[in-house]
């Protein structure tokens, strides 16, 4: 029978042990991986075609599972969403992104079988991948891991033979062509609640890298974005688009000034209202020489 991998977002282990134990019994759902953060859920999602996702609104290190969520917005196969929270606080923009539920956390077994006759419902609606061998095996509940809360965030239920196997055959169903668009549009797409907005690339002052994610800012506004920033460098660079450090990538039109700074650093500002200044790496700064004619 073929299932709908989840995915457990959330900081809190016991959560996610009970999610698992909740899930136990679903006939049409595999928990396929585990993650603490927007970080590490963003590596697996880049990796499995997950159906569903159950998601802690809250989450450490910056990002938040209504960020994370605004980043999957515009994804052509996005997976189901199952929002968890303390309050009802941010019911109305998980449901703006589409969630199929959303639970106050702790939930009863009782309510969480709701959630799962909603699923069930449109279940057709979320990708399903072939399982190895070993998911046609009756589910057992995960044994005791030594350790308490210093398990693994990330864990694939899968025999030791199977598991290069089956990610690679996870990673070529996922379908990457969908993050290419053509660079002769000249526009970025992003996602900001559940819209998709076309930034002109004219309009990007600089982009910054923030872990494996990346911030677009404009003169009025800043982006949170699933995109790396070397992706984003290969995509701009030929728009006058330059690394000038590891961290950011900024638009060559938009520099008024580049000055030396003691020690002998170097920074640069940018035109507009708001002045903004980024250092400029000192391995970087031959090259934005070169390309600005200095």
């Amino acid at each position: 029978m073929e299932k709908i991998a989840a995915l457990l977002v959330h900081p809190d282990p016991k959560a996610r042990t009970t999610l698992r134990e909740y899930l136990g019994g679903v006939d049409f759902i595999r928990v396929v991986g585990e993650a603490v953060s927007a970080f590490e859920a963003g590596e697996l999602l880049r990796a499995i075609p997950y159906g569903i996702v159950f998601l802690g609104v809250d989450l450490p290190g910056g990002i938040s599972g209504l960020d994370l969520a605004r980043t999957l917005a515009s994804r052509k196969n996005r997976p189901g969403l199952v929002f968890l929270a303390a309050d009802e606080s941010h019911a109305f923009a998980a449901f703006e992104l589409g969630a199929a539920d959303y639970l106050l956390w702790p939930a009863t077994a009782e309510r969480f079988e709701r959630t799962i006759e909603r699923l069930s419902r449109v279940k057709p609606a979320f990708q399903e991948i072939s399982a190895p061998s070993a998911w046609q095996k009756a589910d057992e509940p995960p044994g005791d891991e030594a350790g308490g809360d210093d398990e693994e965030t990330v864990r694939l239920p899968l025999e030791e033979e199977e598991e290069d196997r089956f990610i690679s055959a996870l990673k070529q169903a996922w379908d990457l062509s969908q993050f290419k668009r053509p660079r002769d549009i000249e526009k970025l797409p992003v996602t900001l609640d559940g819209r998709t907005i076309l930034i002109p690339y004219t309009q990007i002052i600089f982009v910054e890298a923030y872990e494996d994610y990346s911030f677009v800012h404009t003169a009025t506004q800043k982006f949170l974005t699933s995109y790396r920033l070397k992706l984003l460098e290969d995509r701009l660079k030929p728009h006058r688009f330059f690394r000038v450090h590891r961290k950011y990538l900024v638009n060559l039109d938009l520099v008024t000034e580049i000055a030396s700074l003691p020690g002998g650093n170097f920074m640069l500002r940018t035109a507009g209202k708001t002045r903004i200044e980024l250092p400029i790496g000192r391995r970087r700064i031959g090259e934005l020489k070169q390309v600005l004619g200095l």
